[in-house]
């Protein structure tokens, strides 16, 4: 568990939050299509349901459909069938509105998987990169079943109307993401006070930059790990005063950089 004070993960979470609604985009619904194909596509069978049944759209009607790769197509129905809905694209938005900045989250998976689940969940609606789920020395779950978890990317990245879905890794020995090449800084968040300083994150982040944070298992990095970290240049942070658990200190951290950069 990460230190930080409830009002400080309000504050973060509230803040950037503000900022983004100032660009929202006038999309109302919008659907995910990885392989579309231009200028006629048809939406897979889950899609094609949510679209003409439960929206009730019909023939004529727009539609929006982003690729996950930051491009969103402005569609109109051609054939409104529940099971193959086909559309054709009218126009296309590149790079739309893209992140800032740049933020791989490498945190440990909870022991209970809803509560990881739940962490993706809010980093993907509050702004991501890269996940990283960590296999740690004292890691109480080693295995990360990442079809569900990249569902759970793909409902959170239409749900807060983005066109970029963040890259899942699949779990990473410690030691092994610590030494992945990056051209940013390294962050690392643990509770061992004994090891010296560990700066304020929000005083750390340089807007626009990129960053990689480390977030521990429930029983935190053991000392080998910590050690390391220095070893590899990983600044260690504070979140605050508090006690928090795995998935909310990851999600205060997210908070904190979008905050960091949406002033």
């Amino acid at each position: 568990m990460i230190n930080c004070t409830n009002s400080v993960l309000f504050a973060y979470i509230y803040l950037p939050l503000r900022s983004i609604n100032r660009l929202q985009p006038t999309i109302m619904q919008l659907f995910y299509a990885p392989d579309i194909t231009l200028p006629e596509y048809t939406l897979e069978p889950e899609e094609s349901k949510h679209c003409v049944r439960v929206l009730r759209l019909g023939e004529g009607d727009e539609v929006d459909i982003t690729d996950g790769r930051g491009n969103i197509h402005h569609c109109r129905i051609t054939d409104a069938d529940a099971r193959r809905c086909r559309v054709r694209v009218e126009n296309t938005e590149f790079n739309f509105e893209p992140l800032p900045y740049r933020l791989v989250m490498a945190v440990a998976p909870t022991k209970n998987a809803d509560r990881f689940e739940w962490f993706v969940e809010k980093a993907a609606e509050i702004g991501v990169s890269e996940i990283i789920p960590l296999e740690c020395e004292r890691s109480e779950r080693r295995r990360l079943n990442t079809e569900r978890t990249n569902k759970v990317l793909v409902s959170a990245m239409k749900q807060s109307l983005k066109a970029t879905l963040p890259l899942l890794h699949e779990p990473t020995p410690f030691a092994e993401a610590m030494r992945m090449p990056f051209a940013g800084r390294k962050y690392i968040a643990h509770c061992d006070k004994s090891l010296g300083e560990r700066r304020y994150l929000p005083s750390e982040i340089i807007p626009g930059g990129e960053a990689m944070i480390f977030i521990g298992p429930e029983g935190d990095f053991s000392p080998a790990e910590t050690v390391l970290a220095a070893e590899c240049g990983c600044t260690p942070i504070s979140l605050g005063p508090q006690r928090l658990r795995t998935e909310t200190a990851a999600v205060v951290a997210v908070a904190m950089v979008a905050a960091a950069n949406y002033k």
